[in-house]
C-alpha cells in the first residue's frame, strides 16, 4: 500500500480509500482515483484479503458441500452455475464432497466454518430429503435439492417437479392421445415411487392433474426399483406382454432408453407406434433415435439460484431478520424433438 501511495503521489490513506472502492463516496477526484489504480496495477498490488476479512467481519467466500454433484458428469453444471454466480460477486467457491459419508461431510462443513466462509450451499446430486446436518444451522445457509425432513429455518432451492409433470402430460395432450399413455418408473398413484423419489412423486402428481383436467384417465404405472434402462425394460417388456400402450411418460430418460429396447423387441416403432416422453435430459436422449422428448433438469440454473438466494439470506442475518424456510422451484425446460407424434387411428 505505502509503494502505491508513493509512486500515485498520494497518501497512504487515500490510496486504501480508493483501492477500497470508496473515492467517489469520499468525493476523491478521479484523476487521483486512476493515478492510484494505474500505480497498483504497475505494482502488482493485491489486498490482504485476510485482514479485510477480520476487519469487515467477512470473507468474500463461500462453500458448496454436496453428495456426489462435483464427480457426476449430469450434474455438473450445478456447480458452473454456482462458480459463475460466485465470480459475479466477486467471491470465491469452495467445494467439498461428501460422498454420503456422514462423518465426512461433519468434517467439510466444520471446516467450511474454520475457514469462515460468509455462508453455505449444502447440495445433493438428486432432490432427496435429507436430515440437515446440525452444523449448517450456525450461519447463513441454503439446502439445494434437499427436502429438510424435519422442518429447518433454511431455505431450498427444487427443480419444479409438479409442473414437469404436468408439462409431459400436455405434450401427449397437445399430440391428440386420450387413451392407453401409462408411466414407467412409477405410478400410478403419486406414492408408488420408488424409496426416497421425491421426483417421482411430484412428476406423476403433476401428470395425474393435467390428465385429470382433460378428462382422460392415466392406464397404468409400473413401478421400477431404480431409475436405470434395465428396470425401464423390464417394466416395459412386462406392460407389453399384458397390453399395448399408446404412449409411455418414463420417470427419466434412461428409463425411457430401456423402454425404447423393450418396445424395439416387440416391432413397435417410436413415435409412429407408440410415443414416448420423459424427464431429465440427459445426454443419451439426443443419442437414441428417434431423438427423445424430455423435460429438462436445470442444474446451471438451480446452482446460480442458490447463490443469489445464500446472499440474500447473508443480507437478511446481517439486518438481525431470520432467514425463511422458503422453497424457490426453479422451471426445467421442455426439449421437444421426436419421440412423440398423433396416435395412430
Amino acid at each position: 500500500m505505502a509503494d502505491v501511495a508513493r509512486q500515485a503521489g498520494v497518501s497512504p490513506t487515500t490510496a486504501s480509500l480508493v483501492l477500497s472502492g470508496r473515492a467517489r463516496e469520499l468525493r476523491i477526484s478521479q484523476a487521483v482515483e486512476q493515478r492510484v489504480l494505474q500505480a497498483a496495477e504497475e505494482l502488482e498490488y493485491r489486498r490482504n484479503i485476510v485482514s479485510v476479512g477480520l476487519r469487515t467481519g467477512t470473507t468474500r467466500t463461500i462453500g458448496f458441500v454436496s453428495d456426489t454433484v462435483a464427480t457426476t458428469r449430469l450434474a455438473g453444471d450445478m456447480i458452473k452455475g454456482a462458480l459463475e454466480g460466485a465470480r459475479e460477486r466477486g467471491v470465491m467457491l469452495f467445494i467439498g464432497e461428501t460422498e454420503g459419508e456422514a462423518d465426512l461431510e461433519q468434517g467439510l462443513l466444520q471446516a467450511m466454518h474454520d475457514r469462515r466462509v460468509d455462508g453455505i450451499i449444502f447440495a445433493a446430486m438428486f432432490t432427496r430429503p435429507m436430515k440437515v446436518p446440525a452444523a449448517l444451522l450456525g450461519g447463513p445457509a441454503v439446502l439445494l435439492n434437499v427436502v429438510p425432513k424435519r422442518p429447518a429455518a433454511l431455505p431450498s432451492i427444487v427443480p419444479d417437479e409438479v409442473e414437469a409433470g404436468r408439462a409431459a402430460a400436455r405434450i401427449l395432450l397437445d399430440a391428440g392421445h386420450r387413451e392407453g399413455i401409462h408411466v414407467i418408473g412409477a405410478g400410478p398413484r403419486p406414492s408408488d415411487v420408488p424409496p426416497d423419489a421425491l421426483a417421482g412423486v411430484e412428476r406423476v402428481t403433476g401428470i395425474r392433474e393435467v390428465l385429470a383436467e382433460a378428462g382422460v384417465k392415466l392406464a397404468g404405472g409400473r413401478v421400477c426399483p431404480d431409475w436405470l434402462p434395465e428396470y425401464g425394460y423390464e417394466a416395459t417388456m412386462e406392460l407389453l406382454a399384458a397390453e399395448r400402450p399408446r404412449a409411455l411418460i418414463c420417470l427419466n430418460d434412461r428409463i425411457a432408453f430401456g423402454a425404447y429396447q423393450a418396445l424395439d423387441d416387440h416391432a413397435l416403432e417410436v413415435p409412429a407406434d407408440v410415443s414416448v416422453v420423459s424427464f431429465d435430459d440427459h445426454p443419451l436422449a439426443t443419442w437414441i433415435r428417434p431423438k427423445l422428448t424430455t423435460i429438462a433438469l436445470p442444474f446451471y440454473e438451480l446452482g446460480r439460484k442458490a447463490v443469489d438466494v445464500l446472499f440474500d439470506v447473508i443480507e437478511r442475518q446481517r439486518e438481525g431478520k431470520p432467514a425463511g424456510d422458503e422453497s424457490h422451484r426453479v422451471p426445467m425446460p421442455v426439449r421437444i424433438r421426436e419421440s412423440v407424434a398423433p396416435p395412430r387411428a
